[in-house]
C-alpha cells in the first residue's frame, strides 16, 4: 500500500461560503472565509492584493453579506455556535466594530439588496414578532423603526431587491421547496402586488432589476421540469422566457450598468457558466468550468469581471475572478492549503442504476485507481445527501473525506435518490409525505447494483448521511440491515413523530407537508421512523450530533442511542457541544470527520 498521506493534510483547507460582493466602485470584492478558522467577512482588491478581515469571530459565523450603496459599509448576518439565530450587524468597509442592527432573539436574513438607493432603508425578514412567521421588516435607518408591509402567515417571506429608481422591492414567498411566488411592493402608495398570479405548485424566484427599473429577472419552472429565466417588465405585468435550458437555471447576476447578464446551469449536477452582452446579444466567452459547482457569482458595476466562488471535486470552495475582457481567469483565494498534489485525487464518474419502479438513479462514483486489499475486492462506502430536497454534485466534500477514502482504496457511491434536485420537479416531489417509503428502495437497489459488481467487497458495504441522510443512514441498518458492515449518522432524525413537532416554529406547517402530520399521518410515521424497527440493527453504529442543533434536536439522536445500548448494540455517540446542524468551526469539522475516518478504518479495515 503507497505512503498514507494523513487526513488533516486532506482537510487542510481554507473555505469560502457562497457569498461575494463587489462594492459599489468595483475595488473590493467581500466575500466569507474560515481562515482563522470560523467564517468571518473579509475583503480583498479586485484583481488580487492582500485580503483583510473585518470580522474576528470564534463563536459567530457570518453568513449573509451586502454592501451599503456608498460603499462605507458592509451588513451582515451571524448566528453563534451553530443556534441559527441569526442576527443583522453593520461594520464601516475600512474595518471596525461591527454593531447591531437587530438586537432581538430570532432568526433575520438579509433581503439580497438591503438597502434601499437613498440608504434611508434596510430592507430584512424576521420572526421576531412570532416564531411561527417569517416576515419582511423595512427599518428606517434614521429613527430605527419598522414597517411590516408585506402579509404574514401561512408561508415564509424573503425580501429580495429594492429597484434601482428605490420605488419597488420585489419579494419571494416560500409556500414550499416547490411552490414559491413574487410579491412586490410599491412604496408609492404602499400596495403590495402579488407578481406570480398562479395557484399551481410551480417556483417563481426574483432575480435582479434592469438598470432603468422597468422590470427585473425572474427563475421559474412553470409550465416545464427545470428552472428557466424570464424577464418580467412592469409595463405590461407579465414575463417573457429569455432561456429555458434542459438543466436548471440556479444563479443569475446583471451589472448595474445593464450591459451584462450571467447565468449559472446544473447539467447533471455540475456547473456551466454561461453570459450574455445585453448591448449587442452575443454571448460572452466565459471559461469551461473544471467538474465542479458555483456556488456564488456577481459582476462589478462596470460588467467587466465576475466574481465566483467555484469547488471542485478536487478543490475545496475557493474565490476566483474571471476578466472578460482578457479572458483570465485569477484565483484570489487558496483554499487547497494541505500540499497534496491534485494528480493523486480522482475526477468522480457520473453512473446511473436500474431501482425498484424502472428509473434510472443517477450517481456520483469515487473509485480508487488500484485496488489495494489482497482480497482483490473494495470496500465502498455509500453516501446518502441531506435535504433531501438537494443534490450530492462533485465537489470536494466534508473535508475531502471522499478523496482520503480512496487515496486508500475504498470506493465511495453518492446517489441522488428520489426526492433529489436537478432532475425536474417531478422528481424531486417523489420524497414528499414519502419519507423511509420508495426511497429507501433506492438505497437498497445502489447496495445490489454494488453487491453485483466484479470489483466490490459486498461484505464491506458502509452507509453514510447527515440530515436527512442520516436518517436515511437509520432507515438503512435498521429497515436494510443484512447490506451493511457499518452505519454513520450526523444530525438525522430517528423519531419522525418527534421530529415534526421539534423543528423550528416557522417550519412546521412546511414539514407536516414534507414529512407529515404528527396526528393524522401517525401510524405511517411510526412505521416510517428508524427507532421503530432498532432492534433489528446489525452493524455498528457511530452516531455524531450537535448539541445546538435547532432542526433535528438532540434528543433524536438520544433515543437512538439509548435504545441500541439497551439491546447490548455497538454504537459510538458524539455530542459537539460547541455546533449545531453541521459544523462551523474548522477544528469541530476535523474533530468529527476524522472520528469518522478512525472508525471506518478500524470496523471496516483495508489494510489486512
Amino acid at each position: 500500500m503507497p505512503d498514507k498521506i494523513p487526513f488533516q493534510q486532506y482537510a487542510a483547507t481554507r473555505i469560502y461560503t457562497p457569498a461575494v460582493a463587489y462594492s459599489p466602485d468595483g475595488r473590493l470584492i467581500a466575500h466569507v472565509t474560515n481562515t482563522t478558522g470560523q467564517f468571518n467577512l473579509w475583503t480583498i482588491p479586485s484583481g488580487g492584493g492582500i485580503p483583510r478581515q473585518l470580522t474576528a469571530y470564534n463563536d459567530d459565523t457570518v453568513r449573509g453579506i451586502a454592501w451599503r450603496p456608498d460603499g462605507k459599509a458592509i451588513l451582515f448576518n451571524a448566528d453563534s455556535n451553530g443556534t441559527e439565530q441569526h442576527a443583522i450587524y453593520i461594520i464601516p468597509a475600512s474595518g471596525g466594530v461591527p454593531k447591531p442592527v437587530t438586537t432581538a432573539k430570532a432568526q433575520h436574513y438579509l433581503a439580497t439588496t438591503p438597502y434601499s438607493p437613498d440608504m434611508k432603508t434596510i430592507a430584512y425578514c424576521g420572526n421576531d414578532l412570532t416564531p411561527e412567521n417569517m416576515e419582511i421588516i423595512l427599518r428606517d435607518v434614521e429613527t430605527g423603526e419598522s414597517g411590516r408591509p408585506f402579509p404574514a402567515g401561512g408561508a415564509m417571506y424573503f425580501p429580495a431587491d429594492w429597484s434601482p429608481n428605490g420605488r419597488y422591492l420585489t419579494a419571494g414567498r416560500l409556500v414550499s421547496n416547490t411552490k414559491q411566488d413574487i410579491f412586490m411592493l410599491d412604496t408609492v402608495g404602499g400596495e403590495v402586488l402579488r407578481v406570480t398570479e398562479t395557484d399551481e405548485e410551480v417556483v417563481f424566484a426574483p432575480g435582479p432589476w434592469l438598470p432603468d427599473s422597468s422590470g427585473f429577472y425572474i427563475v421559474t419552472n412553470q409550465g416545464r421540469e427545470f428552472t428557466g429565466l424570464a424577464l418580467y417588465r412592469l409595463a405590461e405585468r407579465a414575463w417573457t422566457w429569455v432561456e429555458t435550458p434542459e438543466h436548471d437555471i440556479e444563479l443569475v447576476a446583471v451589472s448595474r450598468d445593464g450591459r451584462v447578464l450571467v447565468w449559472a446551469v446544473n447539467e447533471d449536477g455540475a456547473s456551466r457558466l454561461y453570459g450574455r452582452s445585453l448591448t449587442t446579444g452575443n454571448p460572452l466567452a466565459l471559461p469551461d468550468m473544471p467538474l465542479g459547482v458555483i456556488d456564488a457569482i456577481d459582476i462589478n458595476p462596470d460588467g467587466s469581471k465576475v466574481a465566483l466562488i467555484f469547488a471542485g471535486a478536487k478543490e475545496a470552495p475557493n474565490l476566483y475572478e474571471f476578466d472578460l475582457r482578457s479572458g483570465e481567469m485569477l484565483a484570489l483565494g487558496q483554499s487547497m492549503i494541505g500540499g497534496i498534489d491534485p494528480a493523486a485525487m480522482v475526477d468522480p464518474e457520473l453512473i446511473y442504476y436500474p431501482t425498484h419502479d424502472g428509473r434510472q438513479i443517477p450517481a456520483w462514483l469515487y473509485r480508487p485507481a488500484a485496488n489495494l486489499h489482497p482480497s482483490g475486492r473494495t470496500p465502498v462506502l455509500l453516501s446518502i445527501h441531506g435535504g433531501p430536497e438537494a443534490q450530492e454534485r462533485p465537489r470536494y466534500n466534508y473535508l475531502g473525506f471522499y478523496q482520503y477514502l480512496v487515496s486508500r482504496g475504498y470506493a465511495v457511491l453518492a446517489p441522488n435518490i428520489r426526492g433529489s434536485t436537478g432532475y425536474g420537479q417531478t422528481y424531486q416531489k417523489l420524497i414528499h409525505r414519502d419519507w423511509g417509503g420508495a426511497e429507501l428502495g433506492d438505497i437498497r437497489q445502489a447496495a445490489e447494483w454494488l453487491r453485483a459488481q466484479p470489483w466490490v467487497d459486498a461484505e464491506r458495504l458502509i452507509v453514510f448521511g447527515g440530515s436527512f441522510g442520516g436518517f436515511a443512514t437509520l432507515s438503512a441498518v435498521t429497515r436494510l440491515p443484512e447490506y451493511w458492515a457499518l452505519g454513520v449518522d450526523i444530525v438525522g432524525p430517528s423519531n419522525l413523530i418527534t421530529f415534526v413537532r421539534s423543528v423550528p416554529p416557522h417550519w412546521r406547517s412546511f414539514t407536516r407537508d414534507w414529512v407529515g402530520d404528527p396526528e393524522e399521518d401517525r401510524e405511517m410515521l411510526i412505521e416510517r421512523s428508524p427507532i421503530t424497527h432498532v432492534d433489528a440493527i446489525r452493524a455498528p453504529l457511530l452516531v455524531i450530533q450537535g448539541a445546538n442543533d435547532p432542526r433535528v434536536v438532540q434528543a433524536e439522536s438520544d433515543q437512538m442511542v439509548e435504545r441500541i445500548r439497551q439491546n447490548g448494540g455497538e454504537v459510538t455517540y458524539y455530542v459537539d457541544p460547541d455546533e449545531g446542524h453541521g459544523t462551523t468551526r474548522r477544528a469541530n469539522a476535523l474533530r468529527w470527520y476524522q472520528m469518522i475516518v478512525d472508525t471506518i478504518e478500524a470496523k471496516v479495515p483495508n489494510d489486512d
